[in-house]
């Protein structure tokens, strides 16, 4: 039995090729935390833009849970990064 299908979201800009890492510190020796490119749209639509939860939903296409998801997601790997002194790197789904 399969899943259901993936449904297509909405991405504004391609930030695959961004990487933030520490300051002093060789990007080999640090751990890396991938940020996914919809958890990067949900940051720039929530944060950024400041709009609500279900105006970000609408503008990626999804539901308004799979936005709250993702941007609690993208939050914490945010603050595990800036903690714990890790790289972060945002990837395409």
């Amino acid at each position: 039995m399969r899943g259901r299908k993936p449904i297509q979201r909405q991405i504004n800009a391609d930030h695959s090729h961004v990487c933030f890492k520490p300051c002093g510190i060789k990007r080999s020796d640090l751990e890396r935390v991938i940020l996914q490119e919809d958890e990067m749209e949900a940051l720039r639509l929530a944060d950024y833009e400041g709009l609500y939860q279900q105006e970000c939903a609408d503008k990626m296409g999804i539901s308004r849970t799979t936005f709250s998801r993702l941007i609690e997601s993208a939050r914490k790997k945010i603050a595990d990064a800036l903690l714990h002194t890790k790289a972060i790197r945002i990837a395409k789904n």
